[in-house]
């Protein structure tokens, strides 16, 4: 079944200024609507990889929600595990500056509680033969106690990101249990209750190798946008990972692209330093790219043995 993703969907409304952005006044620009959510982003792009994943979700039971099934399923995205419910997708509505990042966001997140029926219902069928699992970590709390114990039986190896980390923090005690944690500089430092902003990417290693020693977290990775990344494991393992340099159009996207790429060179046996490489070849192509652009890799361009599914 491939790489099992579960999580969220949003429709995301983003603006962006047709000349130079003024903070707090009137902007002339454009609007678009576009489908997102971190683990539908993520399921996207691991399918682009010509891999074929699983996504576990909610949607809308309105003609919004049946087009987020229909883009995946183009995208050759396993969807039978999409459930259509009332308001089941979530809103994050965004404003862009001219260098293409985000200036002011607000989001509404959907109740994704439906979701620990569904597994409940469906988790052995969904979980037994899949390659690992990626989740969103803020899922409601008994949803993620779920795909734990479902991973713990079939001996699944768990990767998670993050979109909400206020509500992540209320369950880092999970964190032991999840095989690679990958989130941004600033969500590390809420974690951690710090300020990394100001760290360099070799500053940020050293103190992420302290930090996952002492709370005897498996692995995390820290994004740090155009520094690039860092990683370390408890066992002692770290390193940098620099960023591609682009053009850049929309940095929305990057994040969750780095965890799939990360993801896939995890799953499918790279080892740390070359996953996150491959995080990053894929976060750099989703920068540089409009909406309506697909960008698409064979497996082999990042050294993946992996047989293509058609």
């Amino acid at each position: 079944m491939g790489i099992v993703v579960v999580g969220a969907v949003f429709v995301d409304i983003k603006g962006y200024p047709l000349s130079t952005y003024i903070p707090g006044g009137r902007n002339a620009g454009r609007v678009e609507q576009v489908h997102g959510g971190v683990c539908r982003n993520v399921a996207e792009d691991i399918a682009n990889v010509e891999l074929r994943p699983t996504f576990v979700g909610l949607v809308d039971d309105t003609g919004s929600g049946q087009d987020v099934i229909d883009k995946l399923a183009r995208h050759k995205v396993n969807t039978k595990y999409i459930q259509r419910v009332p308001d089941g997708m979530g809103t994050w509505l965004a404003v862009f500056n001219n260098d293409g990042d985000v200036c002011a966001a607000i989001s509404k997140r959907p109740d994704t509680t439906p979701l620990t029926q569904l597994l409940k219902d469906k988790g052995d069928e969904i979980f037994a033969d899949c390659d690992s699992i990626a989740i969103e970590f803020d899922l409601e709390k008994e949803t993620v106690k779920q795909i734990l114990r479902f991973a713990k039986k079939y001996h699944k190896k768990v990767y998670a990101a993050v979109s909400n980390m206020s509500i992540a923090m209320e369950r880092r005690n999970f964190l032991q249990e999840i095989d690679c944690f990958v989130c941004n500089q600033q969500e590390a430092g809420l974690m951690f209750s710090d300020d990394y902003d100001h760290l360099t990417p070799e500053q940020m290693c050293t103190t992420l190798a302290a930090n996952v020693r002492s709370a005897n977290i498996p692995c995390m990775v820290v994004t740090m946008g155009d520094k690039g990344a860092v990683y370390a494991r408890a066992d002692g393992e770290n390193g940098t990972v620099p960023a591609k340099k682009v053009d850049v159009i929309d940095t929305t996207g990057a994040g969750d692209a780095f965890f799939a790429g990360t993801t896939i060179g995890l799953t499918y046996g790279k080892s740390l330093a070359e996953a996150c490489e491959i995080g990053s070849r894929l976060a750099a192509s989703v920068i540089c790219i409009s909406e309506n652009v697909c960008p698409r890799f064979r497996p082999l361009e990042f050294g993946l043995d992996v047989p293509v599914v058609d």
